[in-house]
């Protein structure tokens, strides 16, 4: 049985992934055999053969190109922005994977900014049932006020149940006999749900109540208010806490050590060093930018929470 993983990317962040990728093959169990694909639009083919040559004999690469006529629904506007500031169509493709690979009942998903240090084929069986997915809380925000407020008050959701959607163990069949892909997009064309956070804001609606609390151990992200797992199964490099433009990061060692064995690691040194602090100033305040759509949707009559009050969307 070939257990599939899957990672969305633009061309640009073929690097990132390059060294996720470079980790998922050193932890990749022996017995077991792994198709791993990455999902673009515009991968070019020096890339594909970065990737490519990554692989091993039980772990075989593959790309899917991503049809403009399949996200046609999906356009940039600013409540589809990723981290306040712009849009980027790779974060959506997660949804439609289940419809895109309809011999798979069970596939994972990974970001691009993750670090592997386990094998995949643990989280891989994971007993879903009738859940629709498996993921991590998303100990990211859970002590950012206003992002806790933004899910209590615009999402209508519990924070302490909230997911982040950058890993992910989807129960393809269930997602599929449940039409998740047609209710997204009519949700997505009816509303336009102003979110910080889009792709992960619609996984979390549709699907609560139905997904599974995996162990943190599986997505733990670098953050400056808790103590750092001895032994986490994948880093999750979430939001600004990039070892590649800063220095000091929680898990930052994990993270090079793999780039060491890519012919990125250079590149990836050279990025680090260039990176300025007027750059990462930037970054910083990036976060106050997507928090102040807090202030403005709060009391938006059309905001998540304010529609389910008003019985007029099921989810």
């Amino acid at each position: 049985m070939t257990i599939p993983v899957f990672y969305a990317i633009s061309d640009d962040y073929t690097k990132y992934a390059a060294v996720s990728l470079n980790s998922l093959v050193k932890h990749a169990s022996s017995q077991r055999d792994y198709t791993v694909y990455f999902l673009s639009q515009d991968l070019s083919d020096r890339h594909m053969q970065d990737l490519r040559q990554l692989g091993s004999p039980n772990v075989h690469i593959e790309f899917f190109t991503i049809n403009d006529d399949l996200v046609t629904t999906i356009q940039n506007r600013s409540e589809n922005y990723l981290r306040g500031d712009f849009f980027t169509m790779s974060i959506f493709f997660r949804l439609f994977i289940p419809n895109l690979f309809p011999q798979y009942d069970k596939a994972i998903y990974l970001d691009s900014d993750t670090i592997i240090n386990d094998d995949l084929g643990k989280l891989y069986d994971t007993h879903l049932g009738s859940q629709l997915l498996a993921a991590c809380s998303d100990s990211s925000i859970q002590y950012v006020n206003k992002m806790l407020i933004y899910i209590k008050a615009v999402l209508g959701l519990d924070p302490k149940q909230y997911i982040n959607s950058g890993v992910l163990l989807l129960n393809c069949q269930a997602l599929r006999n449940e039409g998740f892909i047609n209710h997204f997009t009519t949700l997505l064309e009816k509303y336009h749900f102003d979110c910080i956070a889009p792709d992960q804001d619609y996984l979390n609606e549709i699907c609560d109540q139905r997904i599974l609390h995996l162990d943190p151990k599986w997505d733990a992200m670098p953050n400056d208010h808790t103590v750092p797992s001895t032994s986490p199964s994948i880093i999750h490099y979430n939001l600004f806490f990039k070892p590649w433009h800063f220095t000091g990061v929680q898990y930052e060692q994990y993270f090079w050590d793999s780039a060491k064995e890519t012919h990125f690691y250079q590149e990836l040194k050279t990025e680090l060093a260039d990176y300025t602090d007027k750059q990462r100033a930037v970054d910083r305040h990036k976060l106050d930018q997507m928090l102040a759509k807090e202030d403005k949707i709060v009391n938006d009559p059309l905001n998540w929470a304010q529609v389910k009050k008003q019985g007029t969307v099921s989810l």
